[in-house]
């Protein structure tokens, strides 16, 4: 569990226009969240916008990443389209020296649960390194239930789930829920603006998108509601709240390319046909950013 818990932060894949990694911006944003005190480097996720990349650039990337990790653990979103291809990618993450894995179930056809359990089954065992199941309704179209992560549980290398924030009802009881089905799992979420709560409410890890260019506040935050410091926990999240508001206004990505060319970590745009922030947007961004 203690490879999924604490601050796990997010960077985004610096590319070209061709879906090139730029090795040296990503490097920088690695060494930065390890000098910030994250726990961990959640490479290769929606954040760092996976499925825009081919599997030699996600190899790049991880090979990059560990290059320069001198103490923190990498851990590599492997999810992909066939169940073949993310236990490659699987095999390739593990080679280059990742630490653990993250499988979201990526579908176009919505997958049913049977199929999901079997393709973590599959991509499990393609290496020994711990996997986290990675929930990302938003993108997949695939929910996970309780039932299903017990389920999945009895697969020995899975260690942990991320989750996003719960779109009924209280963190807390969602929380409740998946421990109750999965006593041994590490349980963690992301959604950066509900994660104080989370973790307040006991859950073991905050998978931060804003930690991937922030990692010293967002590790502040983390270490506060982690011990139960309700009061420097809401200091530490307050220094966020303007930030928070434009991703729900926004969503994150965009904001966090426009947030890494504003502090001069990167020129690199996000990868079309995803384009960048709008000027007004940048210009809010800009007046938000937590001091860096």
């Amino acid at each position: 569990m203690a490879l999924f818990s604490g601050l796990s932060a997010f960077p985004i894949t610096p590319m070209t226009s061709g879906g090139e990694v730029i090795a040296p911006d990503l490097q920088r944003l690695v060494r930065r969240i390890e000098a910030g005190g994250a726990d961990s480097v959640g490479l290769l996720g929606s954040t760092g916008t996976y499925m825009f990349l081919s599997r030699d650039e996600r190899r790049r990337a991880v090979a990059a990443a560990v290059e320069v990790a001198v103490s923190i653990p990498i851990i590599v979103g492997v999810g992909a389209m066939r169940t073949d291809e993310a236990q490659a990618l699987a095999h390739d993450a593990a080679t280059e020296g990742a630490a653990g894995l993250l499988l979201a179930p990526v579908s176009y056809t919505p997958l049913a649960e049977e199929e999901v359990f079997r393709h973590f089954l599959a991509v499990a065992s393609a290496t020994d390194l711990p996997l986290c199941i990675y929930s990302n309704p938003g993108t997949t179209n695939f929910t996970f239930s309780p039932d299903l992560v017990a389920r999945l549980t009895a697969i020995p290398s899975i260690a942990a789930i991320k989750l996003p924030l719960p779109a009924n009802g209280s963190i807390a009881s969602d929380l409740a829920a998946f421990r109750a089905a999965a006593p041994d799992l590490s349980i963690g979420y992301s959604g950066d603006w509900g994660c104080k709560e989370a973790l307040l409410a006991g859950a073991d890890c905050w998978y931060s998108v804003a930690g991937g260019l922030f990692p010293e506040q967002a590790a502040a935050l983390t270490t506060a509601a982690m011990k139960n410091d309700r009061e420097t926990a809401g200091h530490c999240d307050d220094v966020f709240a303007d930030l928070w508001k434009l991703f729900r206004e926004q969503g994150s990505l965009r904001l966090m390319y426009a947030a890494a060319n504003l502090m001069g970590l990167t020129q690199a745009q996000p990868p079309k046909p995803l384009q960048p922030l709008e000027e007004t947007l940048q210009a809010r961004l800009a007046r938000v950013l937590p001091n860096s």
